[in-house]
């Protein structure tokens, strides 16, 4: 469970498959550098950070993966939550709350969490997702119209509200490239799957704007140089305070790194017919942000968009992720300095197409066809990471889908008095059928449908009330229900408790579900009602009542000694 993938792929290896990897890495490669830079640059750090992320952390979730083509490095969702703790807590507390969430990822691999986190619901992932990608787009309105202004603000209302009182300032000249940019990723295509879009924008915006010596911001002139190697490893420096104050946007950071890294696991399952490790995945992304942050970097996860390239471009191992990763590292060393002088317009640019396939437009518009639950938690999602924040947005989300379903879960719970007509298989018939097991009018049958769990054990007392005259035999069907908690199990307890004041006599039908039956017998209920009384099947309930009944009569039969 714990081996990475690699060590399985490299078994039957070939030179053939070697070939494959190498060309589909390389590419992999060029398309991750703008995108490395532009999500540091969007998350209020400087861009080389991005790329000692691309570097460290991709190269480690390939190596120590569970995934057989998983690309790992900086991504889009990430921009928002990082943001915000940067503007918060500044660089080093970005840089604790990542080494922080990476020790929580290698605890919940560990733990064998991943297949929990994979279940995260839909409306949910859709929601915080669109939302992200309404925030990545806002970010990106200064750079992309060239607008005179100050720090964009982070508060989403404050942040439109400034853009609006810099209209006047717009600069044509990195709308235009901009615009280009956007275009040329759009159309490039049609051209060539080949040679990523993104890259072709780069090239083509950065040479027209020293050609024509266009007023343009550039990264060199907002940040400086960027460095041409790798810098020393630190460790953070941690104490209980520092801890305390991070511990949540760690877990964010943590949960989303998660969720976004089996998504992209799963999604490049479908597309090679393989089958990830789930747990292994969670501690190769978890490694592998203990080491960015160890060097400075920024969150890293599993990047869908990358890991479909590499995909397309023929790698199937590891070994195409760690080619990906050695790229970006020499082009970092050799001739990252020439990124200086790419435009932050089109940057800006690269980010809106980003923020436009992040939308998941469709899948938002899909979920609004559904259950009106569903639509609930996708928009308070939504509404919530634009507004207030991702971390808050995730937290009530799953709160909030967790009692949506409880709640459907109740209303699909019932407990019903069944008719005295019941054929052989248990079935309530109609009077006029001939196989009908005749119940004695002093036995009552009641039956639980669904879960009985602390949502729904009201209705089962609730019904219990109904019983106007205490019967001397209760038969409970328990033939429907999946499962038992504590709360259902105080309840037949209470019932039996109550019964045995009455004088009445409890048998549970049909308890076939092992989770009921072991539940049943760790809270030592089926000795407390008596193993004889707790049958596999209704004719054999009716069977034990009626004897119950006969030994009653014959108890009341004996005369009293003298």
């Amino acid at each position: 469970m714990f081996r990475p993938k690699l060590f399985d792929t490299l078994k039957n290896y070939n030179r053939q498959q070697f070939t494959k990897d190498l060309l589909a890495g390389i590419i992999v490669g060029i398309v991750a550098l703008p995108l490395a830079i532009a999500f540091a640059i969007a998350s209020g750090v400087s861009p080389e950070k991005g790329l000692y992320t691309a570097v460290i952390a991709g190269f480690i979730i390939s190596a120590m993966g569970g995934s057989r083509v998983q690309i790992g490095g900086p991504t889009g969702a990430f921009i928002v939550i990082v943001y915000g703790i940067v503007q918060v807590h500044g660089v080093n507390g970005l840089i604790i709350a990542t080494f922080m969430a990476g020790v929580m990822l290698i605890i919940m691999g560990l733990a064998r969490f991943g297949s929990v986190i994979k279940f995260i619901p839909h409306p949910l992932i859709v929601g915080f997702t669109s939302g992200i990608a309404v925030l990545i787009f806002s970010s990106q309105m200064k750079d992309f119209f060239g607008l005179s202004m100050g720090d964009v603000p982070a508060d989403f209302f404050t942040k439109w509200k400034s853009y609006t009182a810099g209209v006047d300032t717009v600069n044509m000249y990195s709308f235009m490239i901009a615009a280009a940019t956007v275009a040329i990723i759009l159309l490039w295509p049609k051209v060539t799957h080949k040679i990523p879009g993104s890259l072709i924008a780069i090239v083509v915006t950065t040479t027209a704007m020293q050609i024509f010596h266009l007023p343009v911001d550039t990264i060199g002139n907002r940040f400086g140089s960027i460095p041409s190697s790798l810098p020393m490893p630190i460790i953070p420096d941690l104490d209980f305070n520092t801890i305390k104050k991070l511990i949540q946007p760690a877990f964010t950071i943590a949960l989303l790194g998660g969720i976004e890294s089996l998504l992209s696991a799963v999604v490049s399952d479908g597309m090679i017919g393989g089958n990830h490790k789930s747990n292994m995945e969670l501690i190769a992304q978890g490694t592998a942000n203990i080491f960015s942050s160890i060097f400075g970097g920024i969150p890293a996860t599993g990047a869908i968009a990358r890991t479909a390239t590499n995909v397309k471009n023929g790698g199937r191992t590891p070994v195409a992720g760690i080619v990906h990763a050695i790229t970006l590292l020499l082009i970092m060393l050799f001739v990252g300095k020439w990124a200086a002088l790419i435009p932050m317009a089109t940057l800006a640019g690269i980010l809106v197409v980003i923020a436009y396939h992040m939308s998941e437009w469709q899948s938002f518009v899909s979920v609004f066809k559904g259950s009106h639950s569903d639509v609930v938690v996708l928009v308070t999602t939504f509404l919530l990471t634009v507004i207030i924040d991702l971390t808050v947005a995730i937290e009530i989300g799953m709160v909030l889908a967790a009692f949506l379903f409880m709640r459907k879960m109740i209303m699909f719970s019932d407990v019903s008095i069944l008719k005295r007509d019941i054929d052989d298989s248990g079935k309530e018939k109609n009077t006029n059928d001939i196989e009908i097991l005749s119940i004695p009018s002093t036995v009552e049958v009641f039956e639980i449908t669904g879960p009985l769990f602390f949502g729904a054990a009201h209705k089962f007392k609730a019904a219990m009330r109904f019983i106007e005259k205490p019967p001397k035999i209760l038969i409970v069907r328990m033939r429907q229900v999946p499962f038992i908690d504590a709360t259902g199990i105080r309840t037949l307890k209470e019932v039996h408790k109550d019964a045995k004041h009455r004088g009445t006599k409890l048998i549970l039908s049909e308890v076939h579900n092992p989770q009921v039956i072991k539940e049943l017998q760790d809270a030592r209920l089926l000795f407390a009602i008596g193993k004889a009384n707790v049958t596999s099947n209704f004719k054999d309930a009716l069977s034990r009542s009626i004897v119950l009944l006969q030994d009653t009569d014959a108890n009341k039969n004996i005369p009293l000694a003298d």
